[in-house]
């Protein structure tokens, strides 16, 4: 048991949750809730760094919260809060920039480019800067742990660096955090296209399933799923991407092994497979949304003003010290 020790994670109340969401992030939090002493946060400001609609951002921090909830953290264990409700967040992010992050830091980040694309001189600096941001959430709280996917393992890298370069000025004020992977299942991809990871902000709704999707459009989505050559079901990421990655969804949301599964499907072809995990993400769904709308909005915004209460204590204590280190008064 890590007890003591501090986990930070955190999602953005932008677009909609996908079964990759669950998979490659809130189930990991379920166990790691009872080995360290776990801060999950709303983040609404890495959210803004591409314009959000105001009043359906304000339903999103809800709606995250919600799902939280749903995924079984529970708020007696873990503290669910609002990013922007503690301040200290973004003044740490400013003084970060200033002492410890270099721009040949920030051009390194592959997340912006791949988010700017061919934008990159017109988006906002926020979408530049953000990676900065994170390590300030990161830093903050002393935080040990940082369960993240492949995609983010560079920012938590980054929060490192940026912690020893500002300990090296100053004094052993930041604890050097560590990224934990979840294996398998880390990556969840596209069902049209898997090469790319499933996003929540693709446009081709076919691409991904939302944990708050009708199940029977879901169903659907499933079954126009792209497949590989041939008709055989194994796990092959090279030569059986779509197919390795509708095997992962299968064993993680249906608490099944892989190799099980190739054994039962072996001899069978994609469509007695796709139906059948059809009916796994269905089950799944309904379960989800069962606990999700057993959940009330005022509940939700009752675990945030604890949360945020309880954070603000902490995040200002730090934040005194280091402003005290650099010599604000």
């Amino acid at each position: 048991m890590n007890e003591n020790k501090k986990l930070f994670s955190g999602v953005q109340p932008s677009g909609n949750l996908t079964i990759g969401n669950y998979i490659g992030a809130l189930s990991q939090w379920i166990d790691i809730q009872k080995k360290y002493n776990c801060l999950f946060s709303v983040v609404d400001y890495h959210a803004i760094t591409v314009f959000q609609d105001p009043e359906e951002l304000r339903k999103k921090i809800i709606e995250i919260t919600k799902i939280y909830l749903a995924a079984g953290i529970d708020p007696n264990k873990a503290v669910i809060f609002q990013q922007s409700a503690v301040s200290a967040h973004t003044e740490l992010a400013w003084i970060l920039n200033c002492y410890g992050a270099h721009i040949a830091d920030l051009n390194k980040m592959t997340q912006f480019k791949d988010k700017a694309g061919k934008n990159q001189e017109s988006v906002s600096v926020g979408l530049y800067d953000y990676p900065v941001l994170m390590a300030a959430d990161i830093l903050l709280y002393d935080t040990g742990v940082v369960p993240v996917g492949d995609d983010q393992r560079q920012h938590v890298e980054l929060a490192r660096d940026i912690a020893k370069r500002f300990n090296g000025l100053f004094d052993e004020v930041f604890t050097i955090p560590e990224a934990i992977i979840k294996k398998e299942g880390a990556r969840i991809m596209s069902l049209v296209d898997p090469s790319k990871k499933m996003s929540k902000s693709d446009a081709n709704e076919n691409a991904k399933i939302g944990l708050l999707d009708d199940p029977e459009i879901a169903r659907k989505k499933i079954m126009r799923a792209v497949t590989d050559s041939g008709s055989e079901v194994y796990y092959d990421l090279e030569n059986k991407p779509a197919v390795s990655n509708l095997l992962t969804i299968y064993a993680q949301l249906g608490n099944r092994q892989i190799p099980r599964l190739v054994k039962d499907y072996n001899n069978k072809g994609y469509g007695d497979f796709k139906r059948d995990l059809a009916e796994v993400v269905v089950k799944f769904l309904t379960d989800f949304q069962a606990k999700y709308n057993n959940i009330s909005d005022q509940e939700a915004l009752g675990v945030l003003r604890v949360g945020n209460e309880k954070m603000n204590l902490i995040a200002q204590s730090k934040l005194e010290i280091v402003k005290g280190l650099i010599g604000i008064l």
